[in-house]
């Protein structure tokens, strides 16, 4: 399968930091309309965005623990993320 010509190879990781935030504050919004409160939509979100970026590392073929961040550390962050939430709302 010929890799698309239109996407870059490699993002920068100032990219990655913007767009890790960027999905954040998008993340935030959706829980705070979640029917079953902020705390579980949140953590229930995360976890989704974790398994997205996942996916995505792999479709992409990225190197795990490379010297630019991609999707793979971004994974890392929404685990974190959804680790440090799972624990203050205390499940």
């Amino acid at each position: 399968m010929q890799p698309l010509r239109n996407l870059p190879e490699k993002l920068k990781s100032a990219q990655v930091l913007v767009r890790f935030c960027f999905r954040l504050l998008i993340l935030t919004g959706f829980a705070l309309f979640g029917s079953i409160g902020f705390g579980r939509s949140l953590i229930a979100l995360l976890w989704m965005s974790t398994i997205l970026c996942a996916v995505m590392a792999l479709m992409r073929r990225e190197r795990f623990m490379g010297v630019d961040l991609n999707h793979w550390d971004e994974m890392a962050g929404y685990a974190a993320l959804c680790a440090l939430a799972s624990a203050a709302a205390g499940r």
